[in-house]
């Protein structure tokens, strides 16, 4: 990002936290490079190739013949194909990955062209097809689901403080019910994500 200078990077503990982190910033990323595009296939590729050799049969029976896995028998087809189903692997845990990362950034605050972009540039009217309950309109009344990093919060309005709070259920089973101290509906997800991230499971923490 060409300029930094001017982003609020509050500390946790400061009074205006929560209004700074929930306030959109423009522009949100800046295109990732010709290496971290390699480096990111390098690291795909790491977390694929471990799943193919825990699924690949011929793995399997070298494992039960107490033998080492030769990295030239990846050259094998079926072993190619275990690579190929964890890559399918991959696809379904980015998807899955996606529709909480565009959630959570349309409940607080961002638009569907917004999420069309961040999502290789596709049309609002896709990026809408494709996360439907991502962004919603929110009356003072209304309670709003949220699945996120294996567990499930609801955010609520409290009319006689105006204020908003919410219910959560990690993916550990911890429950979390907020007093309604928040001041807007972000504020209110945003500790409910929070909350949800700190206690998901080993493997299931999602980048928001």
């Amino acid at each position: 990002m060409s300029d930094v200078a001017g982003i609020p990077t509050p500390d946790k503990n400061d009074e205006n936290f929560w209004t700074t982190v929930t306030t959109l910033v423009e522009p949100p990323w800046s295109e990732p490079t010709t290496d971290d595009a390699f480096t990111m296939d390098e690291r795909v590729h790491d977390a694929v190739r471990a799943l193919a050799e825990r699924v690949s049969t011929r793995a399997l029976a070298y494992r039960a013949a107490g033998k080492p896995l030769d990295p030239v028998l990846m050259a094998a087809p079926d072993v190619q194909l275990a690579l190929l189903r964890a890559l399918y692997e991959a696809k379904q845990s980015v998807d899955r990955l996606a529709e909480s990362a565009a959630t959570v950034a349309g409940r607080s605050g961002a638009n569907y062209a917004q999420l069309g972009a961040a999502w290789g540039g596709i049309k609002r009217q896709s990026a809408r097809l494709k996360w439907p309950h991502a962004v919603v309109k929110k009356s003072t009344s209304e309670s709003i689901p949220l699945h996120y990093a294996g567990g499930t919060a609801v955010v609520h309005h409290d009319a006689d403080a105006d204020a908003w709070w919410y219910t959560a259920t990690a993916a550990d089973q911890r429950d979390k019910e907020s007093e309604p101290v928040h001041s807007t509906y972000a504020e209110a997800i945003a500790g409910a994500t929070e909350f949800l991230l700190a206690h998901a499971l080993p493997g299931r923490q999602s980048p928001a």
